[in-house]
This record gives C-alpha cells, structure tokens and sequence, in this order.
C-alpha cells in the first residue's frame, strides 16, 4: 500500500511601511486560536503575521494553499508591504513601544535532531526578529508525542531534511543571522501526524520556483528514507556543518557528490539562478 504524504508549511512574514513595522494588533488569530481563511489560517506571531495552509497530497495543491492564503493575508493588510524577510531591523526604541506580547519569543521549544535535546530559548532582547519558513510533513495520525519509535522516525527525517532542505537553502537566504535566535540544523518539533521541520526561513516563500522546490525535496527526503536511502546513516554531520557556518563551497561539493539532493530542476540552471559559488 503507497503511504500517503501530506506536506504543509508555516511561514512568518514581516510587514513593511517603508520600514519593518509591527503586526501587532493588525490582523485577527493568536497562537492559540488562528483565525480560518480559505485553504488554511492566519494569525499574529510576535511581531510578525504567520500563516499556515491546509496541508497539500500533491504539489499543485501546495502552491494554490499558498497562493490562496497569501493573497487574503494580502487584503488584510491593503496598507502594508508583506515580505518574506528572513530577518527584520527595529530600532530599540520602536520595541520599547511593543506591549510584552509582541516581543515574547520561544514559548514552546524546538529540539536538535542530532542529540534529542530541546535547542536553548532565544534571547529576546536584541533590536531584530527573525522569520520561519516550517516545513510540515505527516504520514500518520493521532501519535503519542513521546512514542520513542515516533520521535526516533521524526529525527530522522529532521536529519535528512537537512541535505534535500537545509543545504540548498544555503544558496537562496544569504542572511545568517537567524541561527542567532533560531534555525539551526536539524531543528524539529515532534506532531501527532509526523514532524515540522524548523531549520528553514521564510526566504522560500520569494518565488514560486522555490516553493515548488522545498516541496519536491521534502518528497524525495522522505521516499528515499522510506527505501532505505539515508544520507545521513552514510555521511553522518556533513549537512550540519554547512548549515551552521552558511559554507556555500561545501554546499556546492555536497550537490555534486550528492546528486540525489540537487534540486529536481535542472541542476547547473539553478545553480546559476540563485547565484551560488561554485
């Protein structure tokens, strides 16, 4: 019996009236209850809006859930420029003006799929934020959270997500300070029909091209896990260490010793599109 995938995502989003401007108190949702729109929900992250879509068997259906939520997120907000920024520059008196609830950070942890331990709580108190772009993969149902074959099956993925994902990443964000607060390698959380996979920032969400390719990724990683094709039982850190230093020399060694991790478009033709090293 083919096992059937469903991929979702939940990227945060930064808004920008000229410069980067709170969400807060902008649109209706909460952590705690997202407010439904068509084909997923909507809500306020800190000061970042956020947005989640139903989840998608197909990759048409993850780009139209895409789309579809994105262009309400947009009438939402007629007055602000919606960004997929990884990163966002406040001035350390604009936060001070925040009520406690804009600024809070890492209400919920996020574990290393390398040592099973929950990554530190980030330090709020900096003048910038940062943006996610989680991948959500399910293949199961109503699992207990600390079912260890469940969890040993999520950091799994999480590890491998890190060379169909977490690699070619490094090629289209080009702005590392995130990890200071949040993404680094195999970054997980554990959910009842699979995992989410943490390390990504939103910076896919610029071109439809790269939605289409975290997509295809996250398939491949999570068939050739299936069929016996881990990387990482082979090659071990190797992802890790060009996650954690943004080594995009190393990155382009992996895709061509890797080929399996290139990106499914042609190869050489991406390559040159995102700009990367070689």
């Amino acid at each position: 019996m083919t096992m059937q995938v469903m991929i979702g995502c939940d990227p945060e989003m930064f808004l920008k009236q000229g410069d980067y401007v709170s969400a807060h108190g902008l649109i209706p949702g909460t952590k705690e209850a997202p407010h439904s729109v068509t084909n997923g929900a909507v809500q306020v992250d800190g000061m970042a809006v956020e947005f989640n879509i139903t989840p998608a068997q197909d990759e048409e259906a993850f780009i139209t859930n895409i789309n579809t939520v994105m262009a309400q997120l947009r009438a939402m907000l007629p007055a602000h420029e919606i960004v997929a920024d990884p990163v966002a520059e406040f001035t350390r008196e604009y936060m001070a003006s925040q009520p406690p609830e804009a600024l809070e950070m890492g209400c919920e942890a996020d574990y290393n799929a390398y040592t099973g331990e929950a990554n530190p709580r980030p330090n709020g108190n900096v003048s910038f934020r940062t943006a996610g772009g989680h991948v959500h993969i399910g293949w199961t149902k109503d699992m207990p959270l600390d079912d260890p074959e469940h969890v040993e099956a999520c950091q799994m993925l999480a590890r491998e997500l890190d060379y169909y994902l977490g690699i070619p990443s490094v090629f289209w964000d080009h702005d590392d300070r995130r990890r200071e607060l949040y993404g680094n390698p195999g970054a997980y959380r554990v959910k009842p029909y699979g995992v989410e996979y943490r390390s990504l920032s939103n910076a896919w969400l610029k071109d439809e091209a790269l939605m289409r390719i975290v997509y295809r990724q996250t398939m491949k990683a999570f068939n050739n896990l299936v069929e016996g094709g881990s990387i990482y039982n082979h090659h071990g850190r190797v992802a890790k260490r060009v996650i954690e230093g943004s080594h995009r020399h190393l990155a382009s060694a992996c895709l061509e010793t890797f080929p399996q991790i290139r990106p499914v478009r042609a190869y050489r033709k991406w390559m040159r599109e995102m700009g990367c090293e070689e």
